[in-house]
């Protein structure tokens, strides 16, 4: 006799186009910043030290573009659960991410089609928006296949 396996999470069901995503505040520390600058082997000196970044004309150091891509996909993962695979990730940078600071994502379901869903994000700190796009998400079907 097989077991059923079930997954836990929310699946393509529960979700509707118009939903809004919970809020993630990200506070933005030193270490954060410098260290997914590294563990993403961007090693652009205004990423982690703060006279070469002032040098070149910004306050301090500043997060980098892959690890703003990356915790956009994590903002909508979260939300969407294990039964969702990151499909694309399309983001446009505006306000830097400094330390010291907090960026809260949010976000909202614009389509829903096929198994996909799409979702506007935004991450917004003190001096404006810092990022600004969609994350598109696959789910899984029943049977453990993509839709």
């Amino acid at each position: 006799m097989t077991a059923a396996v079930t997954v836990p999470g929310r699946s393509y069901d529960d979700i509707a186009v118009g939903e809004v995503l919970p809020e993630l505040p990200i506070p933005l520390t030193r270490t954060l910043i410098v260290a997914t600058a590294i563990a993403t082997r961007d090693f652009q000196d205004v990423h982690h030290d703060p006279e070469s970044a002032r040098e070149r004309g910004s306050k301090d150091v500043f997060m980098n573009i892959l690890t703003s891509n990356g915790l956009a996909g994590r903002f909508v993962t979260d939300w969407a659960g294990p039964r969702a695979t990151v499909r694309r990730v399309t983001i446009r940078l505006g306000a830097p991410n400094y330390p010291g600071d907090t960026m809260t994502m949010t976000g909202e379901v614009v389509s829903k089609d096929n198994g996909l869903v799409e979702v506007k994000v935004q991450g917004a700190n003190s001096l404006g928006n810092h990022l600004a796009g969609s994350v598109t998400v696959a789910y899984l079907a029943s049977e453990g296949k993509e839709a």
